[in-house]
C-alpha cells in the first residue's frame, strides 16, 4: 500500500474494525511507545495502535512488563494519543492495576480513557477474568482482550512458553476465549499458539483475533514496533514470530557516527548551517571585543 498520509484516513472505530472482520480483512495492529513511534504507525496506515506494557523493556530498560507502573503507562498513552490522529488507540493495563478486583479494574481503565486519552484497553487473562471485563465493558470501555501466552503471566507459566501445545490445553484456551468474548470484548490478542490451534479457535468466534506468533489464521496481526522495526544491536533475542522488516538501529548508527566525525573533524556545522551577519556589523562587534 506505501505510505498512506492520515489526512487521506478516516478515524478508525470499533465498527470499522467489526466491518473488516466482517469482510475477513486482516486487521494491521503495531505497538507504539511514545510520539515518534505512535506519529510513524499512523502516518504508515495501521488499523489500531497499542501502547503495549512490552514498552517497559523497549522504551524504559526495565526486566519485564510485571515492572511498569500505571502512571508510567498513563504517560506514554498520552504521548502515543497526541500523535495517533486516525488509527484506534488501545492502552495496556500493566500488571497490579485490575487483578485485585473488578472495581479496581475498572477504576484503572477509566483513569487509561480519561488520562491517556486512548479509546479502549487491554487485559490478559482468560476465563477468570470474565467479570472484570464484563465490569469494564458495561461501563462503556471497549476491552481487547489477551490470551495464550499471556505474559505478565509468565512465572506462572514457567516463562516464555508456547501455549495449547496438546488437545487439553488447547481446549482451555478456547474456553478462555469463549468466556472472553461473552464478557463483552470486541477482540483479543491470542499470542505463542500453535497456528492450527489459533485457526480453529478464530473460526469458533464472532469477534476478531489478532495473532502474535499465532499463525495467519487469525483475524488479525500485532508486532512490537521497536522488533519488527530492527530498532536493536545485533545479537538482541528475538521471538521465533518476530520478523525483521527494517534495520533503524543499523541506520541511526551510521547516521550518529557520522555526525560524531564530522564534529570532531570540524566539517560540521558547515557555513550552510550558521546565520550571517553582515560584514560591517562583524567588524563593528569585532573591534568592540578588542577594545573591551
Amino acid at each position: 500500500m506505501g505510505s498512506l498520509s492520515t489526512n487521506q484516513r478516516k478515524k478508525v472505530t470499533l465498527g470499522t474494525l467489526r466491518s473488516l472482520h466482517r469482510k475477513g480483512e486482516p486487521i494491521t495492529v503495531m505497538t507504539a511507545h511514545d510520539f515518534p513511534s505512535g506519529h510513524v504507525a499512523d502516518h504508515a496506515g495501521m488499523d489500531v495502535i497499542l501502547v503495549g506494557d512490552s514498552l517497559a523493556m523497549v522504551a524504559l530498560g526495565m526486566e519485564d512488563t510485571s515492572e511498569v507502573l500505571l502512571d508510567e503507562m498513563l504517560l506514554h498513552c498520552r504521548s502515543v494519543a497526541r500523535a495517533t490522529k486516525s488509527a484506534f488507540t488501545v492502552g495496556d493495563l500493566p500488571m497490579g492495576s485490575y487483578e485485585i478486583s473488578p472495581e479496581q479494574a475498572l477504576a484503572s481503565a477509566i483513569r487509561v480513557i480519561k488520562e491517556g486519552r486512548v479509546q479502549s484497553v487491554k487485559l490478559e487473562g482468560g476465563k477468570e477474568m470474565a467479570s472484570t471485563i464484563r465490569k469494564i465493558t458495561t461501563a462503556g470501555i471497549p476491552v481487547l482482550g489477551h490470551i495464550g501466552l499471556t505474559p505478565q503471566r509468565q512465572n506462572a507459566l514457567g516463562g516464555f512458553r508456547v501455549q495449547g501445545k496438546t488437545s487439553d490445553s488447547a481446549m482451555r484456551i478456547l474456553e478462555d476465549a469463549l468466556a472472553i468474548q461473552e464478557a463483552g470484548c470486541f477482540g483479543m490478542v491470542v499470542e505463542a499458539v500453535p497456528a492450527e490451534v489459533a485457526a480453529l479457535i478464530t473460526e469458533k468466534l464472532s469477534i476478531p483475533t489478532i495473532g502474535i506468533g499465532a499463525g495467519n489464521g487469525c483475524s488479525g496481526q500485532v508486532l512490537v514496533q521497536i522488533d519488527m522495526a530492527g530498532n536493536f544491536p545485533p545479537g538482541r533475542f528475538l521471538p521465533k514470530f518476530v520478523k525483521k522488516y527494517g534495520d533503524v538501529w543499523g541506520e541511526s548508527l551510521k547516521a550518529i557516527e557520522a555526525y560524531r566525525d564530522e564534529v570532531k573533524s570540524r566539517q560540521y556545522p558547515a557555513p550552510e548551517h550558521t546565520y550571517p551577519i553582515s560584514s560591517e556589523e562583524l567588524e563593528v562587534f569585532a573591534k568592540a571585543v578588542k577594545d573591551q
